[in-house]
């Protein structure tokens, strides 16, 4: 054998024992190869051979997060747990209690009840003769949940991860995995007050928060659906129209009529006639206004839309919050199991490329991104009636909090803000002013953790003082109890204002109420 051939045996030997298959067809070596030849070829098992490995057989391990997740380290899950605080805190004043259900779903349960976003769905490989699919959101989930249970009235919250195979675009808060955070009504009521407190939980949230100017766009799907019928588009065409005017908040008009022309078949005159329809935004005046028109006040379902629109616009004066609230023609949202009533929460915040990580940056401009919508939702009264054996339907209305998106917007006021964010809860650090107090420090620790006190006690026999004062400035500690010989003698610990560094001898016997009075 001559050199060549040794050289590529030994090479492709070398590649086949990889445990990654190895395909060869661009490497033929023959005894009439020039020497560059010989050299390119050489260089194209060499270049596939470093990327699997060494010849110690080690794969190449690529440490990052999966596509579409992050993680996130102290200071942003103590922004998060805030967030979470402020909106659990609402949901509760206004009368829910809460459930869980399965991270994943029967696939069945899942299919067919977002319409062209069904795409976006992870199915699990049939693992136990059951073929499943990680949820999507928690409504179809809390849906199954009452049907199961044969519960007809809860109003009830669920904060739990949801997962989409979907495209992520990071800078804007979409994830593959992410929360949601919902709060919904079941039961059968007078129409609209519980829609109307939907909203008002929605407005009480975006503002406590304190995330900028917002808007709420309501609307509802019988008005779309007549729209739809008066300007001409076939009934089974319905539901692939409202997802196309669903995108009316990221594409240009023009874009979409072109959508629905080219790609949903309709003619450009049925498609100028709903453009008419949709640019129009108002409030109970529209609603009035479009009690008037000859066509849509002559369609049942328009009417019966239209009708309640306005109800709801008189309630939503009472509850003061239609300042935010514009009723919006354009409102879409594409899921199908929508029935009356959909709503959607806009921010006009933007959020700095700078702010974002590296990967998040890829594509965002200088002026940062736009967050866009933070909240929707609507009433689904047809849902619960898909999953009971005999059809009994539920009346549903409720509303999802973005929550990633609004972790955006909070994580950059944190980053433009002065103020510290404390990742611990911790009121006071046990210290010692000299050596040799390891026992007392501890003891005194745990004579507050049985009061009730969040107390640290640093890791080492000997810590000196200075180390212990620095250790609670950075970490934002408030309150240093302080041990010593004298203190000991005295039946004392000096207890210290880490911001102003006034100090003060409190008996022991009083120590805990002290610490609980000052970090009330």
């Amino acid at each position: 054998m001559n050199a060549l051939g040794l050289v590529s045996m030994r090479l492709c030997a070398g590649l086949m024992g990889r445990r990654s298959a190895v395909n060869l067809p661009f490497l033929r070596f023959s005894s009439g190869m020039t020497s560059s030849q010989i050299d390119e070829e050489v260089a194209k098992l060499l270049q596939l051979k470093a990327q699997l490995g060494g010849d110690e057989g080690k794969h190449v391990f690529v440490l990052k997060t999966a596509k579409g997740t992050r993680d996130y380290n102290p200071k942003q899950m103590a922004i998060r747990e805030k967030v979470f605080s402020i909106i659990i805190s609402c949901f509760k004043r206004h009368g829910a209690e809460t459930i869980d259900t399965p991270v994943f779903e029967l696939k069945e349960t899942l299919t067919g009840k977002y319409g062209e976003d069904s795409k976006l769905i992870y199915d699990l490989k049939d693992q136990g003769g059951e073929l499943l699919s990680l949820r999507y959101d928690l409504t179809v989930p809390f849906a199954r949940y009452l049907a199961l249970n044969k519960i007809t009235n809860i109003k009830r919250y669920h904060i739990a991860k949801v997962y989409r195979r979907d495209n992520p675009a990071m800078t804007r808060g979409r994830y593959r995995e992410f929360y949601q955070c919902d709060f919904d009504i079941a039961g059968q009521y007078d129409a609209m007050i519980p829609d109307a407190e939907c909203l008002k939980i929605v407005y009480e949230i975006l503002n406590e928060l304190d995330l900028g100017d917002f808007r709420i766009k309501v609307n509802d799907r019988r008005i779309l659906d007549g729209m739809f019928a008066v300007c001409g588009v076939p009934d089974e065409k319905f539901r692939t129209i409202c997802s196309t005017v669903d995108k009316l908040d990221k594409m240009a008009w023009e874009d979409v009529k072109k959508e629905m022309v080219n790609e949903k078949g309709l003619s450009e005159d049925v498609a100028d006639r709903i453009g008419e329809y949709v640019s129009m935004q108002g409030g109970q005046d529209l609603a009035e206004r479009l009690l008037q028109d000859p066509k849509l006040s002559q369609n049942k379902q328009a009417f019966a839309g239209l009708t309640d629109m306005k109800l709801l616009f008189s309630y939503l004066e009472l509850f003061q919050v239609t300042d935010k609230v514009v009723f919006d023609l354009s409102l879409a949202r594409g899921l199908d199991y929508y029935t009356g009533v959909i709503y959607e929460a806009i921010l006009s915040q933007t959020i700095p490329a700078s702010v974002s990580t590296p990967a998040e940056q890829n594509g965002a401009d200088e002026a940062g991104v736009s967050v866009g919508s933070v909240a929707g939702g609507g009433r689904y009264d047809g849902l619960v009636g898909m999953f009971d054996p005999k059809g009994r339907k539920v009346p549903c209305v409720g509303v999802s909090i973005g929550i990633e998106r609004i972790f955006s917007i909070m994580e950059q006021k944190a980053e433009t803000s002065s103020e510290k964010v404390r990742t611990t809860e911790t009121q006071v650090l046990v210290a010692s002013a000299q050596k040799n107090l390891l026992e007392e420090r501890l003891k005194l620790t745990s004579e507050l953790w049985n009061a009730g006190i969040k107390a640290e006690v640093l890791y080492k026999k000997n810590p000196k003082l200075l180390s212990q004062l620095q250790h609670c400035e950075e970490t934002g500690i408030p309150l240093v109890a302080i041990l010593g010989e004298q203190e000991l003698k005295d039946g004392v610990v000096k207890l210290r204002n880490v911001a102003s560094r006034e100090e003060v001898d409190v008996p022991r016997a009083d120590l805990v109420d002290e610490i609980k009075k000052r970090t009330l």
